[in-house]
């Protein structure tokens, strides 16, 4: 009985995978070519289809679980109703799928990678990362990356320094996003190996203006599909915590895109589908490009630089330094009872423990961090207060 249910099965996955072949547009990339690290792993897959298998490992992650507590852009407030980064990567999640759904792409890397992409978020956003980012830099390591970071948990750290053995196309998405970067057009640089995802890991982390494209068009849906997620969500939040009023949004915008989240994201998911169907890039037109870019960069003067939210930044700041040079003197020391230990490093791999200095450790422990849980581990009378709205 169970050597004919297995039969089954495998008549499945081979239907699902002839009717990728049938489906897809030649511009795809198709489940059979997925590349893991650990060739063995084809057998532990068994009739589940490649990209679909890196979607379950990613939903069953920690890191994953942690999103519920990470800060998209607001932080320090408590309202229901404000978008947290868990959200944001449902919504590109849903987003990139209904693009490639309509371009004939595989849907299940899409969904990987977009699940995946902001793992390696700090607590309190960007912020975090660019404070974590200045002592990481002292500290002789590098800059701190957030999307390198994506890659370093679900690829190093998870499952107590094995990691996941993910494709090497989920992982070069989820390196590639880089939402904030406005293009028009985006073409796969399809010639990538694992030997390219850790050159251009290392390269980012010295330089983190160096320009990396996306080896699928997955990948580039996901990045394209990021920012839409975020620009209009972002301006909904701020209208709710009164920072901003839609009418303040620029004209020259809202005559394009409108002036709610819905209508912008419709409207720039349709310009994508217009502009990219039957073409072997993913590009929004000329007009709703520049459209988008003004607006982005509305958002970057009135929301995410606006003093209002940045009134505890230097506070947290002094708490990120305070916790990475506590970390750093509990390891040197062996201080067993320090929560790196008792909290991260219990049972963690030799290979980890082997391949990584101790700033590392440090950067990886606090990374993974919720908003939460980070201040739980600061003095309570340094702790900032936090706003209810």
């Amino acid at each position: 009985m169970e050597k004919f249910k297995n039969k089954n099965l495998n008549m499945i996955s081979s239907a699902l995978t002839q009717r990728e072949s049938e489906i897809l547009s030649p511009l795809a990339t198709f489940s059979s070519t997925g590349g893991r690290r650990s060739h063995e792993e084809r057998l532990a897959e068994g009739y589940r289809q490649t990209f679909s298998v890196d979607v379950d490992r990613i939903l069953h992650s920690r890191a994953y679980t942690r999103y519920i507590d990470k800060t998209q852009v607001f932080y320090l407030i408590r309202h229901d109703h404000i978008t947290h980064r868990v959200l944001h990567v449902q919504l590109v999640s849903k987003i990139s799928r209904t693009i490639g759904r309509y371009l004939g792409f595989n849907e299940d890397l899409i969904e990987a990678i977009a699940l995946g992409h902001d793992i390696g978020h700090t607590p309190f956003g960007h912020d975090g990362e660019r404070f974590l980012s200045e002592l990481c830099n002292a500290s002789g390591i590098g800059y701190f990356q957030h999307n390198v970071q994506s890659v370093q948990f679900l690829d190093r750290v998870e499952r107590k320094g094995r990691g996941w053995n993910l494709c090497l196309q989920t992982l070069d998405g989820i390196l590639c996003h880089d939402g904030e970067i406005h293009n028009q057009a985006l073409k796969p640089d399809r010639e990538k190996t694992f030997e390219t995802l850790e050159r251009e890991m290392s390269v980012k982390k010295t330089d983190p203006s160096t320009k990396l494209i996306p080896m699928t068009v997955e990948g580039c849906v996901v990045r394209m599909a990021d920012t839409i997620a975020y620009i209009g969500r972002d301006i909904e939040d701020a209208i709710r915590l009164n920072m901003i009023q839609r009418s303040d949004l620029p004209k020259e915008s809202v005559d394009i895109l409108g002036n709610t989240n819905g209508t912008i994201v419709y409207n720039l998911v349709t310009d994508i589908i217009n502009n990219s169907f039957q073409n072997s890039y993913i590009a929004f037109s000329r007009e709703v490009s520049d459209a988008l870019r003004r607006l982005k960069e509305f958002n970057l003067e009135h929301i995410y630089m606006n003093p209002k939210i940045k009134k505890h930044s230097g506070t947290i700041k002094k708490l990120f330094k305070m916790l990475f040079e506590t970390y750093l003197e509990d390891i040197e020391t062996e201080n067993r009872s320090s929560v790196i230990f008792t909290g991260f490093l219990e049972n963690m791999s030799e290979d980890y423990l082997d391949n990584y200095q101790t700033e590392e450790i440090v950067r990886d422990f606090i990374a993974g961090m919720t908003d939460q849980y980070f201040l739980r581990q600061c003095p309570e009378d340094m702790r900032p207060e936090i706003r209810f709205h």
